[in-house]
């Protein structure tokens, strides 16, 4: 194989034959050229006449052809090769150069390095020969000198002048090079010898060696030397503007290296530079992101400009720590083992099924798709059901730290975004103080209570939250004090609220609602034996042989001490028995306790709440309703009474505008259907009317009590009793159809908190009885209604039956 000419000693030779080649080049007819020539491939190297190059060669084949060669008139062809697919005789181009081999050495290892110097171009007429080498009959290709004209003159001078440029900017060509550029007159000789010099393709230096007219070929190199001087320049320039960078660099480096060196022989410290350095080195390895880190070096320059006495200086010193302090490329490693996740979650909550599926779901994309962004979540659900506390467990499941942001409050936008620094005593919103406290960018980030969120004229703080909640905004957040974009889109964002309605519709948009409903009876019992009593023993120093609460006893605090939909009460109630062991305990009046029912009156005192609402007794034109609030569902009892007078309907119960309207409809049912339900014709036009819901200091409004209202009203005018164990909910219209309403699950739930036995519920609602627990199911009796006379035949009888879709 062929190697390129690199050493300085080939260099010399060539310099040498360019000088004792000087004048006019030997004519192809004055060389002796065999009509037969043993042929050596070339492979990527195109040799031409009158250049030196080395031969390195291992292989059998080109040894035996060297040997014989040598014996005889020591000339060769060679050949570049045209294509890797074909047979060797067809892959080697048709045009070639005959060359003398002028020395060969043998090495150690049994190779042979020879020098092969080209005689003239060449063109391959027939192979006679394969084995052991390749051998072809030749014709050499005669090359007629070019006229001498102005014309060939000045692409002659023009040709030596670029290539000698080309020497000046190449690394690779050396002086020797340019020595025998000048002593070539020849415009052909010339051209062959830069185009072996250049930075060529196999292909481009064959088409070289395939011109034969000299002043196409001088054409054809010149532009071939153009391109090559115009990409050394480009180089050039490149080269110069990073060595200048690097040189002020170096220069900068060694100028403090300096400066150290001389306070360190002083004995004297420069606080100032320490800080400044320190600063650098802390900016260095925060790793910041380009523009972050542009705006970091900028202010830095101009802290190390400033006067420390100014007031300016200490602004600006704080604002670089904040930028050094963020967690720009820190962050915790996702647990990714989803068994063990869902572990976790079941070891710190009770059922929540919906939000651990959803969690458990987030990590299998996640572990699937590495770069995917946080979800943003919003827990929505009574107090007490473990919004919160499921933030803790999250994080604790996925191996991240907690941020918790209480938002309850809050009024000014620049409580999230910032405060600018143009302002005394500026700082970052709680978004980046809190990621920074968390020290990590991919934290569980809890913003609690986002209903809860005020406006006034310092801002809305719920439109600076579009962009923070936003997956397609929150990769570039901007804060008001840093004023560089930091990335939000790796932290899973999780809301809670207790209710949707008071937030924006724009915010809402934004985040994936998760309701957390209440809890039913058995749900609660499970929760205070696995979590709530084992944590209050724990926080009271007591053990579970100190203190055994008996189910029944939950049972009793549930039913009798607390109704909510939450646990919060529950859990209150059993610290406060716990306190009175403790006590017992620690006066050492008794060693071990255990409460049951019987007992709760002793530790908690009388009961609170009257739960067997259906044992009393029923009543004329009193009905018992269904009702969602903030903390789950509840009953109410609507109540109506007829006296004599002019026809006036009178509303009382603090009752909201869309419940007067219900009840104005529920009146107006009534009397449209005075005949079929019995009732006197005109009594209207003599007898007012009066509908009132107790709890009247606590405000009530919405649809859902059309059903309760129209039962209590015909009762009353029916003078026929509704039972208590009955509760109702659902929407009416003049016409007398029953529309669907929402919370059913937590109704359901509170009717059967308050031992009702039957639920009359919209036929539109059924498919909501999926989400109410099973157990509570089994212990209710539904029935499903369109119309109101159904609810009316179901309820108003002297012994109640079931009238209707009854499930």
């Amino acid at each position: 194989m062929f190697v390129p000419v690199v050493s300085s000693r080939v260099r010399r030779k060539v310099a040498k034959q360019a000088e004792a080649t000087r004048g006019e080049p030997r004519k192809a007819a004055e060389i002796s050229i065999p009509g037969e020539l043993p042929i050596i491939p070339g492979g990527e190297t195109v040799l031409y006449p009158a250049i030196i190059v080395p031969l390195s060669a291992e292989n059998e084949q080109t040894l035996k052809l060297i040997d014989e060669a040598m014996a005889g008139d020591k000339t060769v062809g060679v050949f570049a090769q045209a294509a890797a697919e074909t047979d060797l005789p067809q892959r080697l181009h048709r045009t070639g150069t005959a060359a003398l081999i002028t020395r060969m050495f043998r090495m150690p290892d049994g190779s042979v390095r020879a020098l092969l110097q080209g005689l003239s171009r060449i063109s391959i007429e027939e192979v006679t020969q394969t084995e052991p080498y390749l051998k072809a009959k030749v014709v050499p290709i005669l090359e007629q000198p070019p006229e001498k004209s102005t014309e060939m003159e000045a692409m002659s001078r023009n040709l030596a002048a670029l290539f000698q440029r080309v020497i000046s900017l190449s690394p690779d060509l050396s002086e020797e090079v340019s020595l025998a550029v000048a002593n070539i007159s020849d415009p052909g000789r010339l051209a062959d010898f830069a185009s072996a010099h250049l930075n060529l393709s196999t292909q481009e230096r064959q088409q070289v060696l395939e011109t034969i007219a000299v002043g196409e070929r001088v054409t054809m190199v010149t532009g071939f030397l153009n391109r090559e001087l115009e990409i050394l320049e480009l180089g050039s320039k490149i080269k110069s503007q990073v060595k200048d960078e690097m040189s002020k660099g170096q220069r900068e480096f060694y100028l403090r290296e300096q400066l150290k060196a001389i306070q360190k022989e002083l004995g004297e410290v420069d606080e100032r530079a320490a800080e400044i350095n320190e600063f650098r080195a802390r900016i260095e390895k925060a790793q910041l992101p380009e523009e972050a880190r542009k705006e970091a070096e900028r202010e830095l320059d101009r802290l190390s400009r400033m006067n420390p006495q100014a007031a300016e200086y200490a602004i600006s010193r704080t604002y670089l720590d904040w930028i050094a302090s963020m967690p720009w490329s820190r962050s915790t490693q996702d647990n990714m083992d989803i068994g063990q996740t869902a572990m976790i979650l079941d070891e710190d909550h009770y059922g929540l099924e919906k939000v651990k599926e959803r969690i458990l779901e987030y990590l299998a994309v996640r572990k699937l798709k590495q770069d995917m962004r946080g979800p943003i979540l919003c827990f929505v659900g009574p107090p007490g059901t473990g919004k919160t506390s499921m933030g803790h467990s999250i994080a604790r499941a996925m191996g991240r730290k907690f941020v918790r942001l209480s938002l309850g409050g809050i009024r000014d936008e620049a409580e999230i975004r910032g405060h600018r620094r143009t302002y005394v005593g500026a700082l970052p919103g709680r978004i980046i103080q809190s990621l920074r406290r968390a020290d990590s960018n991919n934290p569980v980030f809890m913003l609690d209570e986002i209903d809860k969120v005020g406006a006034d004229f310092r801002g809305d703080p719920s439109a600076a939250l579009l962009e923070v909640l936003d997956p397609e905004q929150n990769h570039a957040f901007s804060d008001h004090y840093l004023e560089v974009p930091f990335d939000l889109s790796k932290v899973m964002f999780i809301t809670t609220a207790n209710l949707v309605d008071p937030i924006i519709p724009a915010l809402r948009d934004r985040m994936e609602i998760l309701e957390l409903p209440g809890y039913g009876e058995a749900e609660k019992l499970n929760i205070a034996k696995g979590f709530l009593l084992p944590r209050q023993l724990k926080e009271h120093g007591l053990s579970p042989v100190q203190l055994q609460l008996t189910d029944e006893a939950v049972r009793g605090i549930i039913r009798y001490y607390t109704r909510e939909a939450g646990v919060r009460g529950l859990e209150r109630q059993i610290g406060a028995i716990c306190r009175k062991v403790a006590r017992r305990v620690a006066q050492g009046t008794a060693e071990t306790a255990v409460v049951t029912e019987e007992h709760l009156r002793e530790y908690l005192g009388h009961r609170r709440i009257r739960y067997e609402v259906a044992g009393e007794a029923d009543e004329i034109g009193v009905a018992t309703g269904l009702a969602w609030t903030e903390s789950g569902g509840d009953v109410l009892f609507v109540e109506a009474t007829l006296m004599q007078g002019k026809g006036s309907l009178i509303l009382t119960g603090k009752l909201g505008e869309v419940m007067q309207e219900s009840a104005r409809a529920a009146l107006s049912y009534a009397r449209s259907r005075a005949a079929e339900l019995g009732i006197d014709a005109d009594f209207y036009g003599k007898t007012d009317v009066h509908i009132h819901i107790p709890a009247g200091a606590i405000p009530k409004d919405g649809p859902s009590a059309g059903v309760t209202m129209a039962v209590a009203l015909v009762s009353a005018l029916t003078k026929r009793p509704v039972p208590r164990a009955i509760g109702m909910t659902g929407e009416i219209t003049l016409r007398g159809k029953v529309l669907p309403v929402g919370g059913i699950k937590e109704k359901v739930l509170a009717a059967h908190r308050a031992g009702l036995k039957t639920v009359v519920l919209p036929k539109d609602n059924e498919n909501d009885l999926e989400e109410v627990p099973q157990y509570v199911r089994e212990q209710l009796q539904f029935v499903l209604v369109e119309r109101i006379d159904e609810v009316i035949g179901a309820v108003l009888k002297e012994k109640p039956g079931m009238v209707g879709a009854t499930i």
